[in-house]
């Protein structure tokens, strides 16, 4: 399920985008951006539609999902699919 950002309190968001920007884990090169930057770029992927928050009903999460990959993550998520790996 899609939550739109612009409903989650934003000290809510700040929280769930800093989990997802510490746990990615993502190489920016010889520049290193702060924690706050990289924040701020997720913010600003999730206002211009490239990534979604995505809430899994069968994890009980959250997570940021380029757009593209939304669909097919879906899939997964669904009980009883070949890719649940909760059975």
């Amino acid at each position: 399920m899609i939550i739109p950002a612009e409903q989650i309190n934003p000290e809510t968001l700040n929280s769930i985008i800093e989990a997802f920007v510490l746990k990615e884990g993502t190489d920016y090169g010889e520049l290193e951006k702060s924690l706050e930057e990289k924040v701020e770029d997720v913010k600003r992927l999730l206002k211009s539609g490239e990534v979604l928050l995505v809430y899994s009903e069968l994890h009980e999460t959250v997570n940021v999902l380029p757009k593209d990959q939304f669909e097919t993550a879906d899939e997964y998520d669904e009980p009883g699919n070949e890719y649940d790996q909760s059975r």
